[in-house]
């Protein structure tokens, strides 16, 4: 496993006024792309307290107590996106808050290479309420996504957070691994 120099964020929520943060929450999230130079997220809809919104984003959640980063993502990608990966490296840490629900989130993303794609296991949540599907695309073709997505206030924090980490793995892919930019 590689060793990069992690980006390191610390993000306000500028979209809802800042009020009593009551919990924190471990995430642990990946930018995953293939040998083609595809990257794989999360595609939402939702409509719940956050408003209406259609966006993407990185596959991850929530770790388990106990568990391990490590474990953590590779469990997440097989749960949202059916992908079994080789985690390349830690990428970055990129603190955040929801301020309407009163989270702070704590995110460890790590730079992985799909292997191989199967069988998705989604909560219900995720199949229900955000009706999550897989989005393959191109470096160009996600910044575009998200920006467009940055329309709703959710879709606005989620990018201020992902976008950087996405121009920063696609860097590391292009220099690290000869991958076309």
């Amino acid at each position: 496993m590689k060793e990069f120099e992690e980006l390191r964020l610390s993000l306000a929520d500028s979209q809802w006024p800042a009020g009593r943060v009551d919990h924190d929450r471990l995430i642990a999230r990946a930018i995953v792309a293939d040998r083609e130079g595809r990257y794989f997220f999360a595609h939402i809809r939702r409509d719940d307290e956050f408003g209406r919104c259609e966006l993407i984003e990185t596959a991850g959640g929530g770790v388990e107590e106990g568990e391990a980063l490590r474990d953590a993502i590779r469990r997440e990608l097989r749960e949202e996106l059916g992908a079994e990966v080789e985690i390349l490296g830690k990428l970055a840490f990129v603190s955040d808050y929801y301020n309407l629900i009163g989270r702070h989130n704590l995110n460890h993303y790590f730079l992985c290479r799909a292997l191989s794609f199967g069988r998705r296991h989604l909560t219900e949540q995720e199949a229900q309420s955000f009706h999550m599907t897989t989005l393959s695309l191109s470096f160009d073709e996600a910044v575009a996504v998200y920006e467009r997505c940055a329309c709703s206030p959710l879709g606005r924090l989620i990018a201020q957070r992902e976008l950087p980490v996405l121009r920063y793995a696609h860097e590391l892919l292009s220099a690290e691994y000869g991958e076309k930019p």
